[in-house]
Formats: structure tokens, C-alpha cells, sequence
């Protein structure tokens, strides 16, 4: 017998029975082909055009359809003399909850990493410091999985660009290891408190829990100052970086396939994003 740990959580009956129905009728292969055909259509599908599609018969398309139809993942109308099946939209966002809920990433996120080393200090940039941010954003690009960058921009432009408040370096015996910055996502006023966010360790230094201590200051400071949402996309090949930003809050939004290329090669990123506490 094995007994809970304290950070365990307990999903409530009712949403395990909910969700265990959803997952169970998926269960059949058949049927998960059908369910994508159905959503892939833009305008719906009748039975005759699914069992033909699939290549099974009417009567067992009839039977997978009424079993989606039960749990909600599709809806059936007649059309004269058809039966037509359209996705209910509320699964596209439902069915992808579920599987969250259950693998608990909406449950309450870490604020941020507490394990940072206390001979690290964070402090603001200052202009001195900009030779050396640009060197180790110069050394972030050599990895081939920090950015799609391929040279390093100037300081002019990155002063441009990155927020006044949220421009942090870390140092490490009197020097510069490591950078963190924030970026508005968009100059509408709706979106004023969302920001992207940078964070770069200079070769040679990575590993030593810097990007932990550029990452806590970096939302702790988000917080005080009301953004609501950081997000950034990483390297599917990055996996350091992915675990730096989940130990921080940040969970998974999804992966973008073939988002960039770079030197001649398509990546896919994966989409992070978090949430104040409050907001």
C-alpha cells in the first residue's frame, strides 16, 4: 500500500466519471477515426458519406456515431432524407481539458524555482552590461536550439524592444553569466500585461542553477508589476530550457510544427505560457 504524498490532488468524482466516459469511448479505434473525419469536415458528414469514407458499413457507422453522440463529442440531425453528423464544437476545447485536468496541469502552478544558488546575484542591466548581454546572446545563437536568430541583433534595437523594468542580468563573481528580458507582446492596450520572454546563460555556465535565478526574479518581478501572462516558445530539442520554464509555472500550450527555419532547416517549438497568480 502506498500512501499519498501531500502535493498529491484528487480529482473529483464527478469529472473522473465524466472524463472516464469520454476516454472509454474512444476506446475504438473505428471511432476515433470517425470522430477526426467528422471534425476535418468542415460542414459535416452524412452517415452514408462516414461508412463509405471509412470503408465500413452503414449499419456499424450508425452504431459509432450514436456512441459519440451519446458522450457529446458529435451531434445528428436529419436532412431530408439523410443523416447528417457535425462536430460539437464544445469537445475541441472540452476533450483537450480533460486530458489536462487529469495529468494536472491545471492544477496550481509553483510560483518559481526556490533551489537558486546563493552566489548568484540578480540585479537590472545597466549600460555597462550591454557587451556583455550581447556576447552571451552570441553564444545562446551558436547552440542552435536558443532562437531562430543568426546574428546577433544590436543594442539599439533590443533597448527598443524589451521592456524598461524587466531587463535583468546575473552575476557571478563581479561577472555578467547570465540574461533575462521581456518583451511586449503587442501594442494594443488589451494585451498590456501579456509579455515573451528571453532568458540566456553564457557558455561555460550553464548547468549551475544561473537560468533558475534569472527565471525567479524574472517572475517574481512580472507579478509585482501586474503583467498577467509570460509566454515564449522553446526548442522541442531544448529540453533544459522546457525544464527551467515548467519548474517556474510555465505549463505547455502546445507545440508548433515547422514554425521557423533555420539554416535551412524547419523546427517545431514548444508554446509556454504563465499566468499570474491573481490575474
Amino acid at each position: 500500500m502506498t500512501t499519498a504524498t501531500p502535493e498529491a490532488r484528487v480529482l473529483p468524482d464527478t469529472d473522473a466519471a465524466t472524463y472516464a466516459d469520454w476516454f472509454a469511448c474512444l476506446a475504438e479505434p473505428t471511432r476515433v477515426r470517425l470522430l477526426h473525419a467528422v471534425a476535418t469536415a468542415p460542414r459535416g458528414m452524412t452517415v452514408g458519406a462516414l461508412a463509405e469514407f471509412l470503408g465500413i458499413s452503414q449499419s456499424t457507422c450508425s452504431h459509432h456515431v450514436r456512441k459519440l453522440a451519446d458522450v457529446g463529442f458529435v451531434r445528428v440531425h436529419k436532412e431530408r432524407t439523410a443523416t447528417l453528423v457535425t462536430i460539437n464544437a464544445a469537445c475541441c476545447a472540452g476533450l483537450p481539458h480533460a486530458a489536462d485536468a487529469v495529468m494536472g496541469l491545471l492544477a496550481p502552478r509553483p510560483c518559481c524555482p526556490e533551489d537558486v544558488p546563493t552566489d548568484v546575484t540578480v540585479r537590472a542591466l545597466r549600460d555597462e552590461d550591454w557587451a556583455a548581454v550581447r556576447r552571451i546572446y552570441g553564444e545562446g545563437i551558436a547552440t542552435g536550439i536558443a532562437t531562430f536568430e543568426t546574428a546577433v541583433p544590436s543594442r539599439a534595437s533590443l533597448d527598443a524592444k524589451w521592456l524598461p523594468g524587466h531587463r535583468w542580468v546575473a552575476e557571478l563573481d563581479g561577472e555578467v553569466v547570465g540574461w533575462a528580458a521581456a518583451t511586449p507582446v503587442s501594442a494594443r492596450d488589451c494585451y498590456a500585461g501579456v509579455a515573451e520572454t528571453s532568458i540566456y546563460v553564457a557558455d561555460g555556465h550553464r548547468g549551475r542553477g544561473i537560468g533558475k535565478a534569472l527565471i525567479r526574479k524574472q517572475v517574481m518581478a512580472a507579478d509585482e508589476d501586474g503583467l498577467w501572462t509570460l509566454q515564449t516558445s522553446i526548442f522541442t530539442g531544448n529540453r533544459a530550457g522546457i525544464g527551467l520554464h515548467h519548474a517556474a509555472g510555465f505549463r505547455t500550450v502546445g507545440i508548433r510544427e515547422r514554425i521557423a527555419q533555420l539554416n535551412g532547416t524547419w523546427h517545431d517549438t514548444v508554446f509556454v505560457e504563465r499566468r499570474t497568480a491573481v490575474g
